[in-house]
């Protein structure tokens, strides 16, 4: 399926770029919606194709020598996978998989050097995006280091509040993505079972809930800004 200027618009690799870049774009990236547990991306596999996320989201995972699964990240709309092998023409570093039904847009090899050949605002953002990443790369590396299973519960949940969260009239966040118990487990390197204490011990005081689909909302974010102090 092809996709439109309209969509186009409103990610953010693509602020800015001018409407012959745009119409560019449209006329070679396509658009397809993914069924849940469906593999995207294996580790090494040759990375000709890069992806953004129009909505659902997607796991990212590594397998280590001994056959074991590390789990690296949770990704959702508006965000990117796929841009490491696209600059330096490596294999793919990481598994991804959909964990529900998920909407992607790729933009294969050619179309990417085009576009970093020929628009330095399209470089310009992708710069911006990769750096943020490493940011809070960094912020996790230091979290992991210093904080018990509470403050790191309360940490991710607060970083999913800002990247992907919508506020409220009342003033709360709703996080509008499938997030399993499993799931935080894996983020924050803890076992289900303790994650499960945590998260009842916060909706007990009514800092968070969460509704039948794992969407967690966000209650009272000063709250969970002190446990990861």
């Amino acid at each position: 399926m092809a996709v439109d200027v309209e969509t186009l618009n409103q990610i953010e690799l693509f602020n800015g770029l001018a409407q012959d870049m745009l119409l560019y774009i449209t006329e070679r990236a396509r658009q397809r919606t993914y069924r849940s547990e469906e593999t995207i991306v294996h580790q090494e596999d040759p990375g000709e194709t890069f992806y953004i996320i129009l909505s659902g989201t997607v796991k990212i995972s590594s397998t280590l020598p001994d056959g074991n699964e590390v789990f690296l990240a949770l990704l959702a709309a508006g965000d990117t996978f796929g841009e490491m092998s696209m600059i330096d023409s490596g294999g793919r570093s990481a598994d991804v998989m959909t964990q529900e039904e998920t909407t992607l847009v790729s933009i294969t090899r050619p179309t990417f050097d085009h576009l970093m050949d020929n628009s330095s605002t399209f470089a310009r953002n992708l710069m911006r995006i990769l750096a943020r990443r490493l940011r809070l790369a960094n912020v996790r590396i230091q979290a992991h280091c210093t904080l018990d299973v509470y403050g790191l519960v309360a940490r991710q949940i607060l970083e999913f509040a800002e990247l992907y969260g919508k506020e409220q009239t009342n003033g709360d966040r709703v996080i509008p993505i499938r997030l399993t118990q499993g799931n935080m487990a894996e983020l924050v390197g803890a076992s289900r079972e303790r994650v499960n204490q945590v998260m009842v011990a916060y909706r007990q005081k009514g800092l968070i809930s969460v509704d039948s689909r794992y969407h967690i909302t966000v209650h009272k974010p000063a709250e969970l800004r002190k446990r990861c102090q």
